[in-house]
């Protein structure tokens, strides 16, 4: 299946004032956001990926065209030529495409039709959040069906406490947000070429196009409950580089190591605590 990363945004909660990246291209360890995501998929041997380019496409396109493979694999240097001992991204294919700098997502989609149009399915994504979610399930559950559209449902990642409160004012019970049954959409979509004869221009992805389909029961959604962290600020980026340093990276599948959720929440606790 195909990969449509839309990493064309702005992502003003991730600006620090200095850097000019685009957040798909923040870094986790010596790799970027984007690079974490793809190489999740690669992993399932999804590796054909569609970039929906737009702000900071510079950056994006001068990363891959300048790859070192040395970063992230081991080699041996011979009189100064290297031999890669691994590799990453040799057999990925990597198509870039300019789809505007204030385009919504929904345009972005619009824009690479005619590179997924004839795919059985594809995936989306946005390129800024990491998981160890089962990517082979979330696949054989929307292939399985008749949907237009699948979407990866989170809980809510929210820290504050949620109250119910009587009539009279009186507080009856404080839980978490996370303990409530309410799910979020967690960014990793997967949708059939029919949902091209739902996008209008310049229309927003999730509200005008997966709120109705899922009204006409033509939306499906996978739980996962697993580890799944965003990036949409920075205080979220440096702890997952605080996790990334310490050892703790679930979501890197591709190393073999077994998911271990709790050092990880750790790490972002005490962020929050010294940042809140």
């Amino acid at each position: 299946m195909k990969v449509v990363l839309f990493c064309g945004g702005y992502g003003m909660r991730m600006r620090d004032g200095v850097s000019d990246l685009p957040k798909p291209m923040q870094s986790v360890g010596p790799r970027p956001l984007i690079w974490h995501v793809m190489r999740y998929y690669a992993h399932f041997g999804h590796k054909d990926f569609v970039l929906c380019l737009g702000y900071g496409a510079h950056h994006i396109k001068n990363y891959f065209l300048n790859y070192d493979e040395t970063e992230s694999n081991d080699f041996t240097l011979h009189g100064g030529e290297v031999e890669l001992l691994g590799s990453d991204i040799q057999d990925w294919n990597i198509t870039f495409v300019q789809t505007g700098l204030d385009s919504p997502i929904g345009e972005r989609l619009r824009r690479v039709k005619a590179l997924v149009k004839d795919e059985e399915m594809f995936h989306a994504n946005y390129a800024d959040v990491l998981t160890d979610a089962p990517l082979d399930q979330m696949v054989d559950q929307f292939k399985n069906s008749d949907a237009v559209g699948q979407l990866m449902a989170v809980p809510p990642q929210s820290a504050f406490h949620c109250v119910d409160i009587n009539d009279d004012g009186n507080l009856e019970s404080i839980t978490t947000l996370q303990e409530m049954p309410l799910w979020e959409n967690g960014g990793y979509l997967m949708f059939r070429p029919e949902v091209f004869d739902h996008l209008e221009p310049n229309c927003d992805l999730i509200g005008d196009v997966c709120a109705p389909l899922a009204r006409k029961g033509r939306m499906r959604a996978y739980r996962h409950r697993g580890f799944w962290q965003p990036a949409d600020t920075v205080k979220e980026r440096n702890a997952l580089e605080a996790a990334y340093q310490g050892g703790t990276r679930p979501w890197m599948l591709w190393e073999g190591k077994d998911s271990d959720r709790d050092p990880l929440q750790a790490a972002i606790a005490e962020m929050q605590k010294r940042h809140p």
